[in-house]
């Protein structure tokens, strides 16, 4: 049974896996959406290296399917669940608080003038605003709650929740899976003993386009 050695340990998606298996990798992925609060937790990596377990984390859970891909496939459409129920429970919340959110007072901590500016964000860019979303850290976690804020049309938010949290599942799970597959029979390489190297990169990656968006959007103000 795994413990908590560290802090780190709560940004380690392999933690997770070993910790609570199949059960606490579903949970998080709603929390991460669902409770708003799961910003801070790992996302696309515990995904990718969820991949790499796939045939543990199934076999431990409902036994030996005897088939890989069915496998891999049941564990990214169950995750592919629990992303969507988890966007529709941040949606409902941002629906239900929008109203006492709109005759709020201006604060320092509060600007009506965003959620403004979040409905005409999702007027101008759409569906590709809530699909794309599901790549991006943190701003995954917030998306759906201000989409029900500014009331974007449920039909339409449920499409693209179901669009975007597929993609997002099927891709990271099947590229942890079969990358995995692909290093040990090509190049002897076991993906698992590099995991920390395999997290920071996806870190990297992810949180890239919203550390350049963040830069670049502050100098086109100056």
């Amino acid at each position: 049974m795994e413990h908590l050695d560290s802090w780190k340990d709560l940004l380690n998606p392999e933690f997770y896996i070993k910790l609570g298996g199949f059960w606490l990798v579903l949970f998080i992925v709603f929390a991460e959406t669902g409770l708003f609060i799961g910003f801070f937790l790992p996302g696309d990596s515990l995904l990718f290296v969820s991949g790499i377990y796939s045939h543990e984390i199934i076999n431990r859970t409902f036994g030996i399917f005897q088939n890989d891909f069915i496998e891999t496939s049941i564990l990214a459409l169950c995750i592919s669940l629990a992303a969507i129920v988890g966007n529709e429970t941040g949606y409902y919340f941002g629906y239900r608080a929008g109203d006492s959110l709109y005759k709020k007072e201006d604060s320092f901590w509060f600007k009506k003038k965003y959620l403004y500016q979040a409905h005409d964000f999702f007027e101008k860019h759409g569906s590709l605003a809530v699909i794309m979303a599901r790549f991006l850290p943190i701003i995954r976690t917030f998306i759906p709650i201000v989409a029900g804020i500014v009331k974007i049309d449920k039909k339409k938010f449920l499409r693209d929740n179901i669009i975007g949290g597929i993609l997002w599942s099927f891709i990271l799970i099947y590229a942890g899976h079969y990358l995995d597959k692909f290093f040990l029979t090509q190049f002897g390489i076991n993906l698992k003993a590099h995991l920390e190297y395999i997290i920071l990169a996806i870190v990297l990656v992810t949180t890239l386009p919203v550390l350049l968006k963040l830069f670049f959007g502050k100098r086109n103000k100056k």
